[in-house]
């Protein structure tokens, strides 16, 4: 592999690179293996980020270098000073897109004027969002795009080593980020004097164990340093004393992946997409009940309508819309009234929700709501590190609460004991993860109200998704006798004889649904 000493190599392994690139994909032999879960761009789309997902090798670094890849670095450490640098990204209105929205330039500016040394640069790629797989689809298709933003950031805020931390959960990305870290080491590109600058900067990659605590920055450096991950008070923030009481920037894989971009085409280029608050594009994993989920890139301001049903391809079966999650477990659940809702952080936040790191999930008519509040509030109260009172106790209890309300056993006055637990949560806890918990619960209870009374006062489940508030019968106008329904019921809650109505034992019966999935003749009804 070619050790590139001057940006002068770098040019001409660029040509040359760009030759074989075209010469390649003119193989009759040629064939490049692309995941299912990134769609194909339709007109409502832009690639910004994901320009190479699909496109490059992720394994071959000349072929991200056929891209212009590292063409921004070597533009950075030719011409500009930090300051350029940092001046240049703030101009372009790049944000953080781990959740917060922080401008990302700002961040460097304040880690730069740092005094102390050594200063740490972290590229968060800990995703841990059900339902999200934006930064690790950045890391297995243009790891590379990652490393030259991170290189290009640790040069404006002056730091000479960084850490890429990912989950163990995703063993390709950590095998691919791996593997592209040793080439831009070995081809010069990272390490001491890059491209002949006097520059140094190396990176390594730590594991986390999947904590989805551990997403929060100040977990996330108790992690790497080998400790238990858990958040710290700020502040200090980690500009002033981060990782090892150093000065560290912390920014996740879609905000590195924007930078060589945006240093090659200008700041005004990229602020040319999206609103005048948000700027450029942002990715987003579109799943749940929809006919084209998958990975999507568009530009803020764009509607959640424009989302769902011009590039998710609408609802599945042709159901009515009912809502949609954004932000993940600790955004909000938005109904039908806000389709229309630009999306960028402010209005999202307005609105009762948040942007989060990029998950959408859209639910149809069918959905429970309250159930879905049950099932985010499982997933942070089982993911609390417990270090503080506020989240370690009071995600407990409104998951007893929601619980209770599921099974029928609500009561007069859950809805308002819900309102002060979701108020104290928001105010008390020390970290993100314990303050965005009731986001879900706060946000169903301001739209869909109506479900938690119908719950508590009349023990019933409007979508039929709650086992307790539910029964299964037969009708016998349209059951034919064909036992297929007794003969799938695994706790033989189902019975009669060949040819005759069937009748369900609901003493016998867990609620399971397999009778209704498998009956033919509808049948198996839900009461």
């Amino acid at each position: 592999m070619t050790y590139l000493a001057t940006h002068e190599d770098l040019a001409v392994l660029h040509n040359d690179a760009i030759k074989r690139f075209e010469e390649k994909r003119k193989s009759p032999d040629f064939k490049l293996q692309i995941s299912d879960e990134l769609k194909s761009p339709t007109p409502k789309e832009v690639r910004v980020v994901l320009r190479n997902s699909g496109v490059i090798d992720p394994l071959d670094i000349c072929e991200y270098i056929a891209k212009d890849g590292y063409l921004a670095i070597a533009k950075v450490l030719s011409s500009m000073t930090p300051e350029e640098v940092i001046e240049e990204v703030l101009a372009s209105g790049l944000r953080g897109r781990g959740g917060a929205g922080f401008p990302a330039g700002l961040k460097w500016r304040f880690a730069r004027h740092a005094k102390t040394e050594p200063k740490y640069m972290i590229c968060n790629a800990d995703e841990g969002d059900p339902g999200a797989f934006m930064n690790r689809m950045l890391l297995e298709t243009d790891p590379h795009s990652v490393i030259e933003g991170m290189t290009i950031a640790a040069f404006a805020a002056g730091s000479n080593q960084g850490f890429v931390y990912c989950r163990a959960e995703y063993p390709t990305a950590v095998k691919t980020m791996i593997h592209a870290i040793d080439q831009a080491r070995e081809m010069g590109l990272l390490g001491k004097n890059i491209l002949g600058s006097g520059f140094d900067f190396d990176m390594e990659l730590r594991m986390g164990a999947g904590a989805f605590v551990c997403g929060e920055e100040t977990a996330l450096m108790s992690s790497i340093e080998g400790k238990r991950g858990e958040p710290r008070p700020r502040p200090p923030f980690p500009a002033q004393s981060g990782l090892w009481a150093k000065p560290t920037n912390v920014n996740n894989v879609e905000t590195y992946g924007n930078v060589p971009q945006i240093i090659l085409k200008g700041a005004q280029w990229y602020a040319s997409m999206g609103t005048e608050k948000c700027k450029g594009s942002k990715t987003f994993a579109l799943a749940g009940d929809l006919n084209n989920p998958g990975l999507i890139e568009v530009p803020f301001g764009i509607t959640l309508r424009e989302i769902i049903y011009d590039i998710g391809g609408g609802i599945k079966g042709d159901k009515a819309f009912k809502a949609i999650q954004t932000g993940g477990p600790m955004g909000g659940c938005l109904p039908a009234s806000m389709l229309d809702l630009s999306v960028e952080y402010e209005t999202l936040t307005a609105a009762g929700s948040i942007m989060g790191s990029g998950g959408l999930i859209v639910m149809d008519e069918d959905t429970c709501m309250v159930d879905i509040a049950r099932f985010f509030m499982d997933f942070t109260q089982d993911e609390s590190c417990g270090k503080c009172v506020p989240c370690r106790v009071g995600t407990r209890r409104i998951l007893e609460i929601l619980t209770r309300i599921c099974e029928g056993e609500g009561r007069e006055g859950d809805i308002e004991l819900l309102e002060t637990l979701c108020r104290e949560i928001r105010q008390d806890s020390l970290c993100g993860l314990g303050q965005g918990a009731p986001n879900p619960i706060v946000s169903i209870l301001q739209h869909f109200r109506e479900e938690y009374e119908i719950h508590i006062r009349e023990k019933r489940c409007p979508s039929k998704v709650c086992k307790a508030l539910i029964t299964y019968s037969i009708d016998a106008e349209n059951c034919t006798g064909c036992t297929l329904c007794a003969r799938n019921c695994p706790v033989n809650a189902i019975t009669g004889e060949r040819k005759q109505v069937h009748v369900i034992d609901p003493d016998i019966c867990t609620r399971c649904g397999i009778c209704y999935s498998v009956c033919n003749f509808d049948a198996v009804e839900i009461n």
